[in-house]
């Protein structure tokens, strides 16, 4: 398999102070990672494409590399994860799914120890699509206050050979969470999920 060829990357963030109630003390941070790289199965059907995620590992650990220094660089900071994909139109949606393995265990392996799956979603757009990426906390899936989601985009991007593939990590819950649920304080750390 070929080895990505990247047009560009971006890295966002976010300081988010307050939803329109008190103000925190400590901003939640909110940061995605965008990689826009050549889809090399665009414009036909391709049978064999599983061997593609291994060429995508360096660039998952990459981009999970870029984003945690860009949130603080402190692992233990981190909360929440999620991942998606966005597919240019001469690409399929099983394109997308590529990115589930380098993705996630990318993030894992430079979180440390975070047992829970990391949750995704992927879809064919053009140019400026946007994606709401799903986030949930990185040891247990069930800590309501964690549920949310990174609306993301690339300007001029994914072009329709392109793939736009991406993280997303958080400091913390929703700013202004209080909903109920399993706490984070609470979770047994034993399955992922509580």
């Amino acid at each position: 398999m070929p080895e990505p060829k990247i047009r560009k990357v971006l890295t966002i963030v976010e300081d988010i102070f307050h939803e329109g109630g008190p103000v925190s003390e400590v901003p939640l941070k909110r940061g995605a990672v965008i990689a826009v790289i050549e889809n090399p199965f665009a414009g036909s059907y391709h049978e064999d494409i599983a061997g593609f995620m291994k060429d995508l590992e360096p660039l998952g650990l990459d981009m999970a590399t870029r984003l945690l220094n860009a949130l603080g660089g402190d692992a233990k900071a981190i909360q929440g994860y999620g991942k998606g994909s966005i597919i240019g139109q001469a690409g399929e949606l099983e394109h997308g799914a590529l990115w589930h393995a380098p993705g996630g265990y990318a993030m894992r392996d430079v979180l440390g120890n975070a047992k829970a799956i990391v949750p995704s979603t992927k879809k064919v757009g053009g140019p400026g699509t946007r994606l709401d990426v799903p986030i949930t906390h990185i040891n247990a899936s069930y800590v309501r206050s964690h549920f949310d989601a990174m609306e993301v985009g690339v300007p001029d991007g994914p072009r329709a050979n392109e793939l736009a593939f991406i993280l997303v990590m958080t400091t913390g819950s929703r700013i202004h969470a209080r909903v109920g649920g399993l706490n984070a304080a609470d979770i047994k750390g034993e399955d992922g999920l509580r």
